[in-house]
């Protein structure tokens, strides 16, 4: 039986890994920051309690393991930590663990265009650990999803007042994949030794369309506003003048993004306007 270490386990896409890696009987072991965690999980072989950013508390984290599964980064800033300190360093240090015991390889989610936005803060981080595993002498994977379905509530939480608002025309395209469906890519592409995988959902959608079906599940007519390009130049320079990069950093990423086509190889089943209507639902079974 392989032995597998997911690092992020209690992320979105974290869970979804453990659970698939479940079902296919691998040995599962999870790092967490804390005992609290366990909760998370059910039918877990083993935990291990650790910080990624505090290399002491990891040592022997990944022993006696074949393969290491990393989301780890940061996407909503909550502990004041950086891009650098926990997209690079933090698995900097997983991945000399890995090493040290003699782990077989090693997968590390990353994000679609990464490589060629290495301007942004996120990706400047994310990009220098991509070059480091990838010369580090183990095998390795580089997963590079489109955009998650969790990131497109950003249109549904505006939908929901009756109006979206897109900079520029609204036709930039995306396909963004389901994280049950990408956890089944991640495992699919380890074990045929992908090197770099480009993934995203079965529906490639523009903008305008991912807003009227967000509109479409709140039972809103379609009112979508499209606000002129410079906006979305002034309020990145704005940020970046006025504030950290943790603060910016995330509005740079997504308005950057929201900026060009983000097309990928298409996977699984699971579709946007399952996921968007489901949502509704959720939300208003629970108000």
């Amino acid at each position: 039986m392989k032995r597998v270490l997911v690092a992020g386990a209690s992320g979105y896409l974290g869970k979804y890994l453990v659970r698939e890696l479940q079902k296919r009987d691998f040995h599962v072991r999870v790092l967490i920051r804390d005992v609290d965690q366990k909760i998370l999980f059910t039918d877990i072989d083993d935990y291990f309690i650790g910080n990624v950013t505090q290399p002491e508390t990891i040592q022997n984290v990944t022993q006696d393991i074949d393969y290491v599964f990393s989301t780890i980064g940061i996407t909503r800033q909550k502990d004041g930590l950086t891009y650098m300190e926990v997209d690079y360093m933090g698995n900097h240090n997983l991945l000399n663990e890995a090493i040290k015991s003699g782990t077989s390889h090693f997968l590390y989610v990353s994000a679609i265009n990464g490589d060629n936005m290495r301007n942004l803060k996120i990706f400047e981080a994310k990009e220098k650990f991509v070059d480091e595993l990838i010369n580090s002498g183990l095998g390795y994977t580089i997963m590079r999803p489109n955009g998650f379905f969790s990131d497109m509530r950003d249109f549904l939480n505006m939908a929901k007042g009756g109006k979206v608002f897109l900079f520029g025309d609204g036709n930039y395209q995306l396909n963004p994949i389901d994280g049950k469906d990408l956890a089944k890519v991640c495992v699919d592409s380890l074990l045929a030794g992908e090197k770099e995988v480009i993934a995203g959902g079965p529906d490639l959608l523009s903008q305008n369309q991912i807003a009227e079906l967000a509109l479409e599940a709140w039972s809103n007519d379609p009112n979508i506003i499209h606000l002129p390009n410079w906006m979305r130049k002034f309020t990145i320079w704005l940020l970046r003048t006025t504030t950290s990069s943790k603060t910016y950093g995330p509005v740079e990423f997504f308005l950057t993004a929201m900026s060009i086509d983000n097309i990928a190889a298409p996977f699984g089943t699971r579709r946007l306007a399952d996921f968007f209507n489901n949502e509704v639902k959720s939300q208003t079974k629970n108000e």
